[in-house]
C-alpha cells in the first residue's frame, strides 16, 4: 500500500511541476541550441513507445555519432534545434524487445555493453539477488573488496548461470544497424575503485572486444555508474575512444568536454509527465537545491 501510495505522489508531483509551464520554457529557450542525452536502462517496449512518441514531438532525436563528428569537424550546421540523444546502458536482454519500437519510430538510439557479459550467461553484479542488500555499500568499497563480498554470495564475474540477463550476440546483429552500439567496460566495475591494472583492462579491453565482436569502430565509452575520476579519463584518451559520457546532471555544447559529457537518468517506468520535467532540466536543478541544502543542515550539525 505505502509503495502504491509514493508512486501515486511521484506522479502527482510531476505533473505539478510540468503544469507549471517551467518545462516547456527551459526546454524552448534553455535548451534549444544544446545537445540532451537520456539514459535509460531496461524499459519495457510499451513505456519506451509512448515516451519515444512524446520526445519526438517534442525534441529532435539524432545520433550520439552526429553530435560526436560536429565536435570534431566544429561544424554544428546539422545539428538540429532541441537536439536529443536516447542512450540506454548495460546490454539488458530485454533491450531486444525494442527493436519493433526502434523501426516504428525510425530513430537512432545507442546501446552501451558490457564486452565480458554479452553472450554469455554471466551476470550483472549489481542485479545478483543474494547481494541485493548490500549493491550500494559495494559501490563504494575497494574493487577487492566488492568482489570477495559477492563471492561469498556465489557470485563471480566469470561464472555462468542458468538464465541470460544481457543480450545475446545474435540479438546484437539483428539490432546492429539500428542501434549503435557502443562500450560500458568489461564487466560493469566500479572504475575509480579499481587498481589501475583493472582499471585500463576494463576501459581498453572492452573497446578492442567490441570492436573484434561488431566489426566497427568503438568510439564512446560510458562510465559505469557515472563513476570516474581524472584517471578513467586519460585512460579513456589513451584507449582511442572519442568520448566518453558521465551522469553528471545537464546539456552538452560546442565546448563541453568531450570525455565528461552530460546525460539525464529516465527511470524506466516513467510516465510522461516525469519524463518532461527530467529532459528539460528542471528536476536536476531542483535536486541539486535540497542536495546542497542537506550538506548544509549536515554539516551543521555535524560543527555546531
Amino acid at each position: 500500500m505505502r509503495r502504491l501510495e509514493n508512486t501515486a505522489m511521484r506522479k502527482l508531483a510531476f505533473l505539478a511541476l510540468r503544469l507549471t509551464l517551467l518545462p516547456f520554457v527551459l526546454r524552448e529557450v534553455f535548451q534549444r541550441n544544446k545537445v540532451t542525452i537520456l539514459v535509460y536502462h531496461a524499459p519495457t517496449p510499451q513505456v519506451f513507445d509512448a515516451q519515444i512518441g512524446v520526445l519526438r514531438r517534442l525534441y529532435n532525436i539524432v545520433p550520439l555519432s552526429a553530435y560526436v563528428d560536429a565536435r570534431r569537424t566544429r561544424d554544428f550546421s546539422k545539428l538540429p534545434p532541441k537536439a536529443l540523444v536516447v542512450t540506454l546502458d548495460d546490454g539488458h536482454r530485454s533491450n531486444f524487445a525494442l527493436k519493433d519500437v526502434l523501426e516504428r519510430h525510425n530513430i537512432p538510439i545507442t546501446i552501451f555493453l558490457c564486452s565480458g557479459l554479452i553472450g554469455t550467461q554471466r551476470r550483472f553484479w549489481f542485479l545478483h539477488e543474494r547481494a541485493s542488500a548490500i549493491v550500494q555499500r559495494l559501490k563504494t568499497v575497494p574493487d577487492d573488496e566488492r568482489l570477495a563480498a559477492l563471492r561469498r554470495t556465489g557470485f563471480e564475474e566469470a561464472k555462468e548461470f542458468d538464465d541470460r540477463q544481457v543480450l545475446s550476440v545474435g540479438e546484437i546483429r539483428h539490432l546492429n544497424g539500428r542501434v549503435d552500439f557502443q562500450s560500458h567496460t568489461v564487466f560493469h566495475p566500479i572504475l575509480p575503485r579499481c587498481s589501475a591494472e583493472k582499471a585500463e583492462a576494463e576501459v581498453a579491453g572492452s573497446r578492442s572486444d567490441l570492436e573484434t565482436t561488431l566489426g566497427h569502430e568503438v568510439y564512446a565509452l560510458a562510465f559505469p555508474n557515472g563513476a570516474y575520476s581524472e584517471r578513467e579519463i586519460r585512460l579513456a584518451e589513451r584507449a582511442g575512444y572519442s568520448c566518453a559520457l558521465t551522469l553528471d546532471r545537464g546539456f552538452n555544447t560546442k565546448t563541453t568536454p568531450l570525455f565528461t559529457l552530460r546525460r539525464i537518468c529516465i527511470p524506466d517506468d516513467a510516465d510522461q509527465h516525469e519524463l518532461l520535467v527530467k529532459a528539460s532540466g528542471l528536476w536536476g536543478e531542483i535536486k541539486a537545491v535540497l542536495d546542497a541544502s542537506r550538506r548544509r543542515v549536515h554539516d551543521a550539525e555535524a560543527h555546531p
